[in-house]
């Protein structure tokens, strides 16, 4: 981690999610007014990779889905 970077802390409940959307982070899709959201066509194969049992994937989707709306709106407030 650089200086750049602040530590985060996370709770246990979350690391899941937080593993699941950091490998997704080069499947953005995106237009020509930037990202526009996650693949989700290759969400299935992350989460396999990444070891997501199947009965833990709809909570952790939910959650991808709500860091992803928390990053395209950070990423919007950016090009102002």
């Amino acid at each position: 981690m650089d200086e750049a970077t602040p530590k985060t802390d996370l709770w246990p409940d979350n690391i899941g999610a937080v593993n699941v959307f950091i490998s997704m982070s080069t499947q953005w899709r995106v237009g020509m007014g930037g990202p526009t959201g996650l693949d989700y066509n290759a969400l299935a194969s992350v989460m396999d990779l990444v070891g997501v049992p199947k009965e833990d994937r709809p909570a952790i989707f939910d959650d991808v889905r709500v860091l992803e709306d928390a990053a395209l709106e950070t990423i919007r407030k950016q090009q102002k």
